[in-house]
């Protein structure tokens, strides 16, 4: 199967590798499934299931008008979770992907989770407002939105060096890397695009924090540049009896390319642990 339908006839693209307990993989804005090939084939070889979806709105997925709430995405997680049939899944979401595994464990109460990991993830809250106020304030969010509308992919050509830590010093990944993630970023629609840009940065999961209650991992780069750590998965782990956080002293942002091989350590030693 390659597309699966949600509750509201969205299609959802997905990867279904291996045989075994399945780890379903959230991917990060702006990105598609495809982020987490490596991570995948390091599941599937080591004898678990690895599932990739894309969101809807982006990569191969339909790309309706609505539904980029994060009520309705993870809704669309849930679909997903009643696809590979098991009570015994992990769920791993990246940046964005964090906040469909935070939505997910409060709104369907973690049902069939048995693991979570939240990587560079945006949980739990990154608006600056009056009970964030160390949070990123409106205008960058703003700014963001104006220079997506008026050149989405010269856009994507900033972004992304920040993104994977290669705008000062020795880069961290290639150009080629780069290229191709500016690329998939350019495969979501527009409206997608702009609304889970909304939705990451206006969203409050502080209150979904407290249905984690099963083996949660965060994993985080210090010198991550997008989502500040110290904002995110460290207020996060604190929130989360049990939790454990693992900072990569020198990591960025796009973790799944540039510490590759020490995510996949990481994620297998978790999920086997």
């Amino acid at each position: 199967m390659s597309h699966l339908p949600t509750r509201d006839n969205v299609r959802l693209y997905l990867k279904d590798w291996g045989r075994g307990r399945p780890v379903i993989l959230i991917h990060g804005w702006p990105l598609s499934a495809d982020m987490f090939d490596d991570l995948a084939m390091a599941i599937a070889d080591s004898g678990m299931r690895a599932v990739a979806y894309d969101r809807r709105g982006f990569g191969r997925s339909d790309q309706p008008w609505s539904g980029y709430d994060y009520d309705t995405l993870a809704d669309d997680l849930a679909d997903v979770i009643a696809y590979v049939q098991s009570n015994e899944v992990t769920i791993l979401g990246f940046s964005m992907g964090g906040g469909e595994v935070a939505r997910y464990m409060s709104r369907h109460t973690g049902a069939h989770v048995a693991q979570a990991i939240l990587v560079g993830s945006v949980v739990p809250y990154l608006l600056k407002d009056d009970t964030n106020p160390n949070g990123v304030d409106a205008s960058v969010f703003a700014d963001i939105e104006r220079n997506i509308r008026t050149d989405r992919a010269a856009f994507w050509a900033s972004f992304f060096p920040n993104f994977y830590g290669t705008g000062s010093g020795e880069p961290l990944v290639s150009r080629e890397v780069i290229d191709w993630s500016c690329r998939i970023a350019m495969t979501a629609s527009l409206k997608a695009t702009l609304a889970c840009a909304e939705s990451f940065s206006t969203t409050d999961f502080r209150p979904d924090l407290a249905s984690f209650r099963v083996p949660t991992l965060f994993i985080h780069g210090a010198s991550d540049q997008i989502v500040p750590i110290d904002l995110t998965s460290r207020t996060a782990a604190a929130a989360v009896p049990g939790s454990r956080l693992i900072v990569y002293e020198d990591g960025t942002h796009g973790l799944l390319a540039s510490h590759k091989e020490r995510l996949i350590s990481d994620v297998l030693s978790f999920l086997k642990g």
